[in-house]
């Protein structure tokens, strides 16, 4: 059987940057060609960055796309690396985006994959399964392709596929069975969701059994936004049993050698509904030089571990692809803003990170020695801005009482941090969670200003967790625990009033987070929470919150998707609704 040394570059673009991510495909390649490397593979629409939403319908970027991937193939001939074949990602186009009834509904924009080799583009595949789902508006975008590219390069067919492709049965993956491939290749920028490694582990082995095939399956790193990618590439045998598998929220270059089934004849033209199209590039290679190239299997990390690291990784891209070299937080000394201020420490180093502590007349003394106990523990910059003279001047000039006055106080403390984030350049950082999120319990303009949320899709009863989980990783490692403990054992409060308590407006935060994760993550009717246990009256209560806050979310900042529906791209609801669960 002939041996394919191949490498998956688990690696970090920036979407628009077709300069940096060209830059990154040649760094990589020369890497993966001193390890000997035969195949290398990069993750779905690598030069471009992925997704690049409606700049799909930008002709100069679809123009943009083409010509740097033609320029990338004769760089990489001109840095003596074009004897590889080199997969990678990109916008491609065949006719113009389908934005007009007299546009060709079989020609458009193409989330496309070319093989690159000797200076030129030895084939294109067109994804098939274009998903329109969650956060995917691919259907909105792209045109499927209908023709399944297998190319042989050292003796052995190997199929081309892109990221959906392996999600449905069916199409190509079944086509490359019929085709004999010895190697499926999947291409992906397969956003992070808590436990998705355990799906997709699933699907490689039954996709990787469906097509008779090797599988091997690549996964860029880093964030988009409000996604994360978290890698996790994976190569799995025939059989489905993995070979091989890379860490999650880290680049790799995973190199591995593969012994494969040696092509026999040529594919037949047309296979499980796809048409198969043949490419020869090499009939054999060299064998790969010695030592046999082998890969091992990443261990999986715990929930709150892996939750961390994406939102480190979600904030660390935000903030540096956005061209911030700080952030400033608002300090209460509760467990939401302890927790973000945690976050942004280990996601961009402690010294690049600006807390301010905004005492009122209504602030208790453990708010402020919490989060001074915070600073010091992380070593963050920490100032003190007490807001009650600016409060007074408003209420000496302006009648004002109840919740009005709550607001204010909520409001002056967001000019502050604005006002900071214009003198000094500083990225404000929101710190509400997705309960908060959920009913409204946010001041607009007020605690919910900011560019970045971090928890924006982190439930209450989960920040916690994840602050405990902090505190103890810390501790096993010999380091000083980044979370004061009474951030953490106090009854959350807004502290807008005297003796003001979460549960004045809202249930524990147990049942009202097993309340959202069914209304809002699962779409369950009042009548589906009802059944399952919950008060009647606590259920409309909710919900009603829930419906007439549409408003202040979509005003909301972004923040890192963790869950299978996060606030923003996922849930899209109408603002003005008189719908109600009845």
């Amino acid at each position: 059987m002939p041996t394919l040394r191949l490498a998956l570059a688990q690696v970090d673009p920036t979407v628009g940057d077709l300069t940096g991510n060209a830059r990154i495909v040649r760094d990589t390649t020369r890497r993966a060609a001193d390890a000997g490397a035969q195949l290398v593979a990069f993750p779905e629409m690598m030069l471009t960055g992925y997704p690049v939403e409606d700049l799909v319908f930008r002709e100069s970027f679809v123009r943009a796309s083409r010509a740097a991937l033609q320029t990338l193939a004769a760089d990489l001939d001109t840095d003596g690396l074009g004897g590889l074949a080199v997969l990678v990602g990109y916008l491609d186009a065949d006719g113009p985006s389908r934005m007009s009834a007299e546009a060709d509904p079989a020609r458009g924009p193409r989330n496309a994959l070319a093989l690159l080799s000797g200076g030129r583009v030895v084939t294109r595949y067109f994804k098939h399964h274009l998903p329109n789902y969650g956060v995917f508006d691919e259907d909105r975008y792209f045109v499927p392709g209908d023709a399944l590219q297998v190319v042989r390069i050292g003796g052995v067919d190997v199929a081309l596929t892109v990221c959906e492709d392996l999600w449905q049965a069916g199409g190509p993956f079944a086509a490359a069975r019929v085709a004999g491939a010895g190697l499926v290749v999947n291409v992906n920028g397969s956003p992070y969701e808590l436990n998705k490694d355990d799906v997709r582990a699933e699907l490689c082995a039954r996709r990787a059994v469906e097509a008779g095939a090797t599988l091997a399956y690549v996964n860029m790193v880093g964030a988009q936004d409000e996604l994360v990618f978290d890698g996790d590439s994976i190569v799995v045998g025939a059989d489905g049993a993995p070979l091989a598998r890379a860490a999650q929220f880290a680049e790799e270059l995973m190199v591995l050698d593969l012994e494969l089934p040696a092509a026999t004849g040529t594919p037949p033209a047309e296979g499980a509904g796809m048409a198969i199209e043949h490419t020869v590039l090499s009939e054999q290679l060299p064998t790969p030089p010695a030592p046999r190239a082998t890969y091992g299997i990443a261990d999986r990390i715990a929930d709150e571990e892996e939750v961390w690291a994406a939102l480190v990784t979600g904030l660390r891209d935000y903030v540096v692809k956005q061209g911030f070299s700080s952030v400033v937080i608002a300090l209460s000394g509760g467990i939401d803003s302890t927790v973000v201020a945690a976050i942004a420490c280990d996601a961009i180093g402690a010294e690049h990170v600006h807390g301010v502590s905004m005492p009122s007349e209504y602030s208790s003394e453990h708010s402020q020695s919490d989060a001074a106990d915070l600073a010091e523990r992380t070593g963050l910059h920490y100032r003190v801005q007490p807001i009650a003279p600016m409060v007074d001047t408003f209420l000496a000039n302006l009648e004002l009482s109840g919740m009005a006055v709550e607001n204010l106080q909520a409001r002056v403390r967001g000019v502050i941090l604005m006002a900071l984030s214009n003198q000094e350049g500083h990225l404000v950082l929101t710190t509400g969670n997705k309960s908060e999120l959920a009913v409204g319990y946010s001041t607009l303009y007020g605690d919910s200003v900011g560019g970045f949320n971090p928890l924006k899709d982190v439930p209450k009863t989960l920040v916690w967790q994840l602050a405990r989980w902090r505190n103890a990783d810390a501790k096993r490692r010999g380091r000083t625990e980044p979370i004061p403990a009474n951030s953490i054992s106090k009854p959350p409060s807004a502290e807008l009033r005297p003796g003001q308590l979460d549960t004045d407006s809202l249930p524990e935060y147990d049942e009202l987070d097993a309340i959202l994760a069914r209304y809002v993550d699962g779409d369950a009717s009042r009548a589906d929470l009802v059944a399952g246990g919950h008060d009647a009256a606590v259920v409309d209560r909710v919900i009603g919150m829930v419906d007439r806050a549409e408003y202040k979310r979509r005003q909301s900042a972004p923040g890192p998707k963790i869950s299978p529906k996060a606030f923003g791209r996922d849930r899209r609801l109408p603002i003005t609704n008189r719908f109600r669960e009845a």
